[in-house]
């Protein structure tokens, strides 16, 4: 946006708030940053400001809109997101507070929610500085701990009583891995790529060999350093809930071992020892880590990654979106194809 474009959202979104807060005045904002993270959707935090019953007041929030076509095209949902938030609001489990979401255009031209802003940052694990953080809190021991235990958290909190049913329970037996083998071929089929025969095999061998699922827990899809807020050593909230899922929470165990999620250390997700990460999350849990599971599922990342790239590539060369970040994705499909073929013993 443009100075004067950036101005005029900023005053549409404190007329929105105002609107919801009617016992205050003197609404304005502070410390407006639009954050340039995630695939899916533009995000701004900012601080509120205001006088009610006599009193100044504040309070963080964070913005996110949708801005259209993004990868994950229409399996991405804000309102779903709004939801999900809002039924993890009275568990154990850190995330942000939501507060609204609006699907109507006319406020802010597209969907959006507003939620809490959570004390913390969100260092990348893909950067220098990023990998030197996670380095240093993993030398300190005390995040480590708690990455495992938010996990834990996460895969053992009651989500019928949560209200999270909604998602959807897999069929018994493979009907979880089955569901997202279908999921991601839809959105393979989507991105008009052209047929790849190491991909076609992946699929056949995720078919023929899907496993049973034993128990079905809440699944975050993505659980790694960098979508978690960091404060005071400790996850403070649990970030990006775009891919969950009730399913097998090995699912996530086999995101957090994989190497993909892990650049030149062999602590996964840049921050954990495995032995300690099967040690806590085990006797956390009370659930035995399977490792021939997890490597059927990791073999499923690399179809969903696949599909990831070839649908923002392809929203790209489509000319339906203009962000450059997905365009620069179609070199990422032979990558992780080549290291799919490794696996399947080519």
């Amino acid at each position: 946006m443009s100075g004067a474009a950036d101005q005029a959202f900023e005053a549409r979104v404190l007329d929105y708030l105002a609107g919801k807060m009617p016992d205050g005045r003197d609404f304005a904002l502070a410390n407006v940053q639009r954050i340039a993270v995630g695939w899916s959707h533009e995000t701004w935090l900012f601080d509120l400001t205001w006088r009610e019953g006599g009193e100044s007041r504040s309070r963080g929030l964070c913005l996110r809109r949708d801005p259209g076509d993004t990868l994950l095209r229409h399996l991405s949902s804000l309102e779903t997101q709004f939801r999900v938030l809002r039924c993890l609001d009275d568990t154990a489990l850190p995330t942000p507070k939501a507060f609204w979401f609006e699907s109507d255009p006319a406020i802010l031209d597209k969907p959006f929610l507003v939620m809490e802003k959570v004390p913390g940052s969100c260092p990348s694990p893909w950067g220098r500085e990023g990998r030197a953080f996670y380095q240093a809190a993993a030398d300190r021991g005390v995040l480590p701990a708690s990455f495992t235990a938010s996990l834990a958290t996460l895969h053992t909190l009651d989500w019928r009583t949560a209200g999270l049913d909604f998602l959807g329970e897999p069929a018994p037996g493979t009907g979880f891995a089955r569901r997202e083998i279908a999921k991601w071929r839809e959105l393979i089929d989507l991105s008009g790529h052209a047929p790849e025969p190491i991909l076609t095999d992946l699929i056949a061998w995720l078919e023929e060999n899907a496993p049973a699922t034993e128990r079905v827990t809440l699944v975050h899809g993505a659980y790694r350093a960098g979508n978690l807020l960091i404060h005071e050593d400790r996850v403070s909230a649990v970030l990006d809930w775009e891919l969950q899922v009730l399913g097998d929470p090995m699912y996530d165990v086999a995101y957090v071992l994989s190497d993909l999620n892990r650049e030149g250390t062999e602590l996964l997700s840049n921050l954990v020892d495995r032995d300690a990460f099967y040690r806590d999350y085990e006797a956390a849990t009370g659930f035995a880590i399977d490792d021939k599971v997890c490597r059927y599922y990791n073999a499923l990342y690399a179809m969903r990654s696949v599909a990831f790239w070839m649908s923002a590539s392809g929203l790209h060369a489509e000319g339906r979106s203009q962000d450059l970040r997905l365009a620069r994705t179609a070199w990422s499909v032979p990558v992780v194809l080549e290291r799919a073929a490794k696996e399947l013993g080519y």
